[in-house]
């Protein structure tokens, strides 16, 4: 069975000042979605899943549908904030999604099959696509996952602090993801971690970043709508808390239910945090087409 391709890409778009998933970037007005979708189709992924908002379906639909709709079965799930179990509500005044857990959990009824969860606006690289689908295609454990990592130093942005979970891992197993939402570059690789309110860590920049590149079985969406249950009954009366992925591989791992190889791209990952990270991702995508990685045209 061939793998899925689930695309998260209802973020708001708030730190980039505008809808970041449909920004061109490649020479043909291609945007990092498009390379993702290629890189997938190469490493044999029969379908892909977009996760998208309802205000931003027809831009959404008018940028990529018409381009790979006629290559590989394509799907929309739609993260909803008030897409909540009985009998939880969205608190007064909250506006935030519900985070990378509750996005996933909204594709539930549309994937039945090993897939792989990535963000919209992350170019993640050819060899990763190509590790990923191979895993998910051979792997027949419906408890081992998998995750692909990048040195943390290759994941910094020069504009800004960014969210990264970071791991530990023992013989290529994951043993620990912990999400860090405001990691700033210090130089040379290096990075430091400051809350605000005390907590202050400091990187060398050789830690294996997640960069929410997944790879899970079916079996996680019973484990996401049960947990999701339980973080509404702590965190849902706040107006920001978050349901982030990585706290559900955590207390997996912990709990013994579930095992996660990581897998370590060759390539290098970037993207567009940032407005300014732009002309970087430009240049990057443009000395791939140089190499050879890809055609000067991918449609």
């Amino acid at each position: 069975m061939k793998p899925t391709l689930l695309v998260l890409a209802a973020g708001m778009g708030s730190r980039y000042g505008g809808l970041k998933q449909i920004d061109p970037v490649g020479p043909n007005g291609e945007i990092i979605l498009d390379y993702s979708i290629f890189d997938a189709i190469r490493a044999g992924f029969g379908k892909v899943v977009f996760v998208i908002r309802k205000d931003i379906e027809q831009d959404f639909r008018s940028v990529v549908s018409s381009r790979w709709e006629n290559k590989i079965q394509v799907e929309y799930a739609f993260q909803q904030l008030d897409a909540l179990p009985a009998p939880f509500t969205v608190p007064e005044g909250r506006v935030k999604p519900w985070g990378t857990g509750h996005a996933i959990l909204s594709a539930a009824d549309l994937i039945n099959e090993p897939f792989a969860a990535i963000n919209a606006d992350d170019f993640y690289g050819k060899s990763a696509y190509a590790l990923i689908g191979k895993a998910l295609s051979t792997d027949t454990d419906a408890n081992t996952h998998y995750m692909v990592g990048y040195p943390l130093k290759k994941t910094l942005s020069e504009f800004g602090t960014v969210a990264r979970g970071i791991c530990r891992t023992n013989n290529g197993i994951l043993e620990e993801v912990v999400e860090r939402t405001k990691i700033a570059s210090t130089g040379n690789g290096t990075a430091r971690f400051d809350d605000g309110e005390g907590t202050v860590i400091d990187f060398t920049g050789d830690e294996i970043a997640s960069m929410n590149f997944w790879g899970f079985k079916p079996t996680l969406f019973a484990e996401l709508k049960s947990r999701f249950v339980t973080f509404l009954e702590k965190q849902g009366k706040e107006l920001k808390s978050e349901f982030f992925i990585p706290f559900v591989v955590e207390e997996l791992i912990a709990e013994k239910k579930a095992q996660v190889k990581v897998l370590e791209s060759e390539d290098a990952w970037f993207g567009v945090t940032y407005r300014e990270d732009k002309p970087a991702v430009q240049a990057n995508i443009r000395k791939l087409i140089e190499t050879g990685v890809y055609p000067e045209n991918i449609f």
